[in-house]
């Protein structure tokens, strides 16, 4: 079976604490494959398990599982059983923070490294477990160690790197920013507000200017030209079109997150969907 198969090529990201069953149930409807959960969820993964609950098939992956927040152990034992109950229907997204937030977070690669081996021993399958690589060292252990990669942030010649140092049967699952709203100033105080908070992180402040973003660009609260690449807005066929350019550029499967986070995203959603011709469940 295709990732394509198994995620849908489109997903939806919302923060783990926005997505209750009736909303879950609506992105299914709309024809989305996979809601990732982001905001570190909980190892315990009871969110996740009320989603499954809830709904008929869509998949539900972490956005990621924060190891420094969240036992191994404990996350294995509820990938089980969950599994067990919704074969098929999680995915572990799995990364290692930011810096600026987490204190203890020192040597991430080895960090993580641990924390997958403690996966193992519980028995959960590396095409079960796909890991938020941004940098080459992590891309490399996400081709060696899970399914593959899902990045955050990223621009679509970025997913082609990804895709270059994965190879053809790894996961590229990249997230994709969207504004619906085709009033330009409206749209980028929306962008800048939510990318604000990011660019004072190091690791996304790398990954864009490892992207070719120059320091001015990711400066005082980021250029237009920055802006404008990484939060894709317009209306619905323009934000179906920044998405098609990741799975032309070799991703598997996007997931898109609509902004501003607060309020209802339905109407955006579904008219995404329509502009993607996803069928409806």
């Amino acid at each position: 079976m295709s990732w394509n198969d198994e995620l849908g090529s489109i997903g939806v990201w919302r923060s783990d604490r926005a997505v209750d069953v009736a909303l879950a149930s609506d992105i299914e409807a709309f024809g989305y494959g996979t809601i990732w959960l982001g905001g570190s969820p909980g190892s315990d993964l009871r969110h996740a398990e009320q989603l499954l609950e809830g709904t008929q098939s869509i998949v539900i992956a972490t956005g990621i599982v924060n190891i420094w927040k969240s036992d191994p152990a404990e996350l294995g034992d509820s990938f089980h059983r969950i599994d067990a109950e919704h074969p098929g229907r999680l995915l572990l997204g799995i990364g290692s923070g930011h810096r600026e937030a987490t204190p203890e977070r020192v040597r991430p690669m080895d960090a993580m490294r641990r924390y997958l081996d403690v996966l193992d021993e519980k028995h959960v399958p590396a095409s079960r477990r796909v890991l938020s690589a941004l940098g080459p060292r992590m891309l490399a252990l996400a081709g060696e160690r899970s399914a593959g990669t899902h990045p955050y942030l990223t621009v679509p010649s970025q997913t082609a790197e990804a895709r270059a140092a994965l190879g053809p049967a790894a996961l590229v699952a990249p997230e994709q920013t969207v504004v619906l709203d085709t009033d330009v100033v409206a749209a980028r105080i929306a962008a800048r507000n939510f990318l604000k908070p990011y660019l004072r992180l190091d690791n996304y402040v790398t990954t864009m200017r490892r992207a070719g973003f120059t320091a001015a660009d990711v400066a005082d609260g980021g250029s237009d030209r920055l802006v404008d690449a990484i939060v894709r807005f317009g209306g619905p066929d323009a934000l179906a079109s920044a998405v098609r350019k990741h799975l032309d550029a070799g991703a598997d499967h996007v997931c898109v997150q609509v902004v501003p986070a607060e309020g209802d995203p339905r109407a955006a959603l579904r008219a995404i969907a329509e502009a993607l011709q996803l069928v409806p469940a």
